[in-house]
């Protein structure tokens, strides 16, 4: 089986607009977690190795695949594999482009977007909060945090459950 061993993903133009709350650092962080794309942007593979070869992004049209020889890249024209991918007969490397992304937002994931958006904007008096003291005397208020709190933020805001089937394994 062929490998991925690069990818570059160019930035979309924009970001679905489901609801204003929702800022596109929500939807670039939840996009990183999942290989699926809702805005389209171009994409650059880098892959070796013979084998079947299928996008690592969904939805993705692959306009062009090339194979290093001789000190420059030579466009090629590879088989179709059996599960909609390409069959690469040699060893490469190959550079594959295109896009990836499109179609519309399920439900699901828009209700991630929105769990996870909330999560992020929470003051810290709620979500991963390590502990709280609280003074009678002079009214004291010190609150902290775990440290790892945002970097947990899909999972401990329940985004990530909710997109179990959109990751690819």
């Amino acid at each position: 089986m062929a490998i991925t061993v690069e990818q570059v993903e160019a930035l979309p133009e924009a970001y679905p607009m489901l609801d204003p709350t929702i800022p596109d650092a929500v939807w670039a962080r939840l996009e990183s977690y999942i290989s699926h794309r809702f805005t389209e942007r171009s994409v650059t593979w880098i892959v070796e190795g013979p084998g079947e070869w299928v996008p690592p992004l969904t939805p993705a049209t692959v306009t062009t695949v090339e194979i290093w020889a001789d000190g420059a890249w030579s466009e090629i024209t590879p088989d179709a594999s059996p599960r909609g991918g390409y069959w690469l007969t040699g060893c490469g490397p190959y550079r594959v482009t295109g896009t990836a992304g499109g179609g519309g937002v399920p439900a699901v994931v828009a209700e991630a977007a929105q769990r996870l958006a909330t999560y992020m904007a929470t003051k810290i008096t709620a979500p991963g909060a390590m502990s709280e003291r609280v003074r009678a005397g002079s009214v004291e208020v010190e609150r902290s945090r775990a440290s790892s709190w945002m970097a947990q933020a899909m999972q401990n805001s329940g985004a990530a459950d909710l997109l179990r089937s959109y990751r690819r394994a």
